[in-house]
C-alpha cells in the first residue's frame, strides 16, 4: 500500500507499523513510500522523531482522536444502492443527531428508525458531523479527523450501512462538514504543516484554516479530498458546509466555488444574506445549491415568543415574515440594530427559491439557547405551516414533528479535563443571567437531549405529516402575503393553498373560500367566504 502525507516542516518522516519504523522519500514537502499494510492496519507518522501521530487524512480512528489510525478498504463494503438515484434540492430536509435520536446513539440505531421518516415524507436526511471527535458524546463541531468516522457511532462500516439504508427506502442523505476550523482535543495538523494561519486574526475558534496563505494549495487539497470522498466512499448526496461565512479567503478562485463544484448538493451555512452564494457562475455566483436562511426563523421566533434579545432585536413584527416569505431576506441592504449597519442583499427573483433552506429550529437555535429548550407545541402550530408552505426548503429538526419535549442542550466529553472545565466555565458566563445551565461536560446533559420515542405517537405527528403533503400542490406558485399589523394576522396565498394565522389572543375574522383542509384550534371557522380564527390558531385553505 502506498502511504503519503504532507509535511513540510519536517526534515525526516517515517511511518509506524507493528512498532516497526520505515523511512519514507520526500518530494517538494510530500513525503511516501510503499509498505505492505492490510485493512485494518494501525500505523501512525513519526516526524523528526517525535511520534507516532495519527495520519491527517485518516478514515478510521476506532481507538479515538489521539490513537493510531487503521487502513481503512472502501472497496470492501457491500454496496446495494447502485445506480444511485439523482437527488435536487427540493423536498423537505430532516436534521438529526446521531448521538441523541435513538438510545443506542448509533447508526445502527438510526436506521431502525428509518420508516418514521419515510411516513413523514421528508426528502433528505442531514446528519450532524459524524467526523472524529474527543470523548464519546458531543455536537461534532469540534471534529479533528475530518475523513474519520466517529468510532461509538459505528464507525465507517455503521455510517455505510445508514446510507445504504436510507437510499433503499428512497431517502437522500446529507452530511454536515466543518471546514472552517478543527476542536483543540486531538488536533495534531498543526505538527504537519501551516494548516492554519492567524493572518486574518483569530477567530471564535483559534486559528483560522488556511485557505489563502503560503502552504494553502495543499491545505484546500485536503479538505476538497475529503469532501469528495464523503460523496464518493460513502455515497453521501449531498454536503452542508458550517459557517461559511467564517472562511478568510482571499483568492481569486474561492475555495467555496471550489467545493460547489463537486458532484452533489452543496449547501452553505451563511449569516450574510448574500444571495451570490447561491446565484449562478454566469451570473457572476459561486454556483452552490442552496444556503440556510435565518430571517424567516428569526421573524417566526421574534413574533411568536416575543423574545427580542440579540439579534431577534431587528424582528418581532408581522411585517418582517412576511418580508421573509415573499423576498427570503428580512435585511437585504435593510439596517440592522443589532449589527449597527445595513446587512445583506435583495435576491434575484430568477434564483430558484428552494436554494434557500429554512427553518422553525434547528439545531443551532435550539441547542444554542441557555437550556436547550424547544418551541412549545401550540406555538409550532403557528409556525410550522409558514415554513412548511413557504417555496422555500425546509428543515424539520429532530423530534419537532410530534412536539418533542425533550430538550437539545449544548453538550461535550472533552478529555482534557482543563479544557472541559474551561468549556463549561465559558458556557456559564455566557448565559449568566440564567439558573442552572447544563454543565456541558455532565453526562446528564447529554442523557436529557436523547429524544424519547414514547412521545413520537402523540402531539402533532398528523399535522407535520399532513402539511408535507401537502407542499406537492403549492407547484412553482410564488407566494403572495396579506397582514394587518395591528390585528396580528396573516395570510399567506400560494397555489391552491392559503395559509392564514392569528398572532394576536383576540379572534381575528379573515377571508375564507375553499375547503378547510388543517385547523389549530377546533374552534376555527369557515362558513363560504369567512374564516374566523380564535385568538393564537392558524388554518390551512385549499381553494382551488
Amino acid at each position: 500500500m502506498r502511504f503519503e502525507v504532507w509535511a513540510p516542516r519536517a526534515r525526516l518522516v517515517e511511518i509506524e507499523i507493528d512498532g516497526k519504523r520505515h523511512a519514507l522519500e520526500e518530494a517538494d514537502g510530500h513525503w511516501s513510500a510503499e509498505v505492505d499494510a492490510p485493512h485494518g492496519t494501525p500505523y501512525g507518522y513519526v516526524l523528526d522523531g517525535e511520534g507516532p501521530f495519527p495520519d491527517p487524512r485518516s478514515s478510521w480512528q476506532p481507538d479515538g482522536v489521539h490513537g493510531l489510525s487503521r487502513v481503512y478498504d472502501h472497496e470492501l463494503f457491500p454496496w446495494t444502492d447502485e445506480p444511485r438515484r439523482p437527488y435536487s434540492l427540493d423536498g423537505v430536509v430532516y436534521e438529526l443527531h446521531i448521538g441523541t435520536f435513538t438510545e443506542e446513539g448509533t447508526f445502527d440505531g438510526a436506521i431502525e428508525r428509518l420508516g418514521h421518516l419515510v411516513d413523514l415524507g421528508v426528502t433528505f436526511v442531514e446528519l450532524m458531523p459524524v467526523a472524529a471527535f474527543p470523548g464519546r458524546n458531543g455536537w461534532g463541531y469540534d471534529g479533528v479527523h475530518p475523513g474519520a468516522v466517529h468510532e461509538p457511532y459505528g464507525g465507517p462500516d455503521g455510517l455505510k450501512r445508514f446510507v445504504n439504508a436510507c437510499h433503499a427506502l428512497g431517502l437522500g442523505v446529507l452530511l454536515d462538514v466543518v471546514y472552517n476550523h478543527l476542536g483543540p482535543d486531538g488536533n495534531h495538523l498543526g505538527r504537519y504543516g501551516p494548516y492554519f494561519t492567524d493572518a486574518h486574526g483569530r477567530t471564535p475558534w483559534g486559528s483560522a484554516v488556511n485557505l489563502d496563505q503560503a502552504g494553502s494549495d495543499e491545505v484546500r487539497g485536503l479538505f476538497l479530498a475529503n469532501a469528495a470522498s464523503w460523496l464518493r466512499d460513502f455515497h453521501f448526496d449531498g454536503l452542508r458546509l458550517d459557517a461559511v461565512h467564517a472562511y478568510h479567503d482571499t483568492r481569486a478562485q474561492p475555495f467555496l466555488e471550489e467545493l460547489g463544484a463537486l458532484d452533489g448538493v452543496i449547501i452553505a451555512e451563511s449569516d450574510l444574506n448574500d444571495p451570490r452564494l447561491v446565484a449562478s457562475r454566469e451570473a457572476g455566483g459561486l454556483g452552490l445549491d442552496g444556503v440556510w436562511s435565518d430571517d424567516l426563523h428569526h421573524a417566526l421566533h421574534a413574533l411568536l415568543t416575543g423574545e427580542r434579545h440579540g439579534y431577534y432585536a431587528d424582528f418581532g413584527t408581522v411585517g418582517a415574515v412576511a418580508k421573509a416569505l415573499e423576498s427570503v431576506y428580512v435585511h437585504d441592504g435593510a439596517y440592522s440594530a443589532f449589527r449597527g449597519r445595513s446587512h445583506g442583499r435583495p435576491v434575484d427573483p430568477r434564483i430558484p427559491p428552494e436554494r434557500f433552506v429554512v427553518s422553525l429550529q434547528n439545531h443551532d437555535q435550539i441547542g444554542n439557547r441557555p437550556l436547550g429548550d424547544r418551541l412549545p407545541r401550540d406555538l409550532l402550530l403557528l409556525g410550522s405551516p409558514l415554513t412548511l408552505l413557504a417555496p422555500y426548503t425546509p428543515l424539520i429538526f429532530q423530534g419537532e414533528e410530534w412536539g418533542a419535549s425533550t430538550p437539545f442542550a449544548y453538550f461535550t466529553e472533552h478529555t482534557d479535563p482543563e479544557l472541559g472545565r474551561a468549556v463549561t466555565e465559558g458556557r456559564r458566563r455566557e448565559h449568566g443571567h440564567v439558573a442552572d445551565v447544563p454543565d456541558p461536560q455532565d453526562p446528564a446533559t447529554h442523557a436529557a437531549s436523547i429524544l424519547d420515542w414514547d412521545e413520537a405517537g402523540v402531539g402533532v405527528l398528523t399535522w407535520h405529516r399532513t402539511l408535507i403533503a401537502l407542499r406537492g400542490t403549492a407547484g412553482l406558485e410564488p407566494p403572495r402575503v396579506t397582514y394587518d399589523e395591528r390585528a396580528r394576522w396573516l395570510v399567506m396565498d400560494r397555489g391552491p393553498l392559503r395559509v392564514a394565522v392569528n398572532f394576536d389572543a383576540e379572534e381575528a375574522v379573515l377571508p375564507g373560500g375553499g375547503v378547510l383542509r388543517l385547523a389549530s384550534s377546533g374552534e376555527v371557522e369557515l362558513d363560504g367566504e369567512e374564516l374566523r380564527l380564535p385568538g393564537m390558531s392558524s388554518a390551512v385553505i385549499v381553494t382551488g
